[in-house]
């Protein structure tokens, strides 16, 4: 087993980790937050994230919660649940994600079983340091139909086609968020007290519905 440090981030990569290994670290953080894991045949990660990381995912998550409030649409936020296949030898926890069109199939469920239910249909990804595993194998092996990758600015938004993900600028599924008024809502979360930042939010939503 080999590790990497990267010693200007809270990451951590080991090599040559066995799915039992991996497995039994998931159990044993079961009951915690942090750190989340990533692992693609034998390669895990180990991620903390700092305020920076955090600050970004839930500005996101707040701006989405807001779109699927204000058009009036069910969904479940199911944060950094974890995901995982033995037989694809692949497991990820995200920044977060939602159900949205798939969210009956979920509702009133404990735990997650990728061998018979859906993937989340829109995940949040923070790489702000550009150093982590990367991950859109991970995601495209499991299914996940939409990723949000943010990397400071602006916001790309990724779709899953044939197999692999396509850049597009809007969402598919909340087609009337696109990636340049994200980006603006997340960089003006920065000059602003939080409920400012929120009735503006709301604010811009409104306009893009009206």
């Amino acid at each position: 087993m080999s590790v990497v440090n990267r010693p200007s981030t809270d990451r951590v990569i080991v090599r040559n980790v066995s799915w039992e290994t991996y497995e039994r670290l998931l159990k044993d953080l079961e009951n915690s937050s942090l750190p989340r894991l990533a692992y693609d045949h034998g390669v895990l990660e180990i991620m903390s994230p700092h305020l920076e990381h955090e600050s970004a995912n839930r500005a996101l998550a707040t701006i989405i919660e807001i779109t699927l409030e204000e058009l009036d649409l069910d969904f479940i936020n199911a944060g950094s649940t974890t995901f995982k296949r033995e037989d694809l030898e692949r497991g990820f926890e995200p920044d977060s994600c939602f159900y949205i069109q798939n969210v009956d199939r979920i509702r009133g469920k404990k735990k997650i079983d990728m061998h018979m239910d859906p993937a989340p249909d829109l995940l949040i990804e923070i790489d702000l340091t550009h150093d982590s595993l990367s991950k859109f194998a991970l995601y495209a092996a499991l299914k996940v139909p939409e990723v949000w990758r943010y990397e400071e600015d602006p916001l790309e938004i990724w779709h899953l086609d044939s197999g692999g993900y396509v850049r597009h600028p809007s969402s598919r599924a909340i087609p009337i968020l696109h990636d340049k008024i994200v980006s603006e809502l997340v960089a003006a979360e920065n000059g602003l007290r939080r409920p400012e930042w929120l009735r503006l939010t709301r604010s811009k939503i409104r306009e893009l519905l009206s």
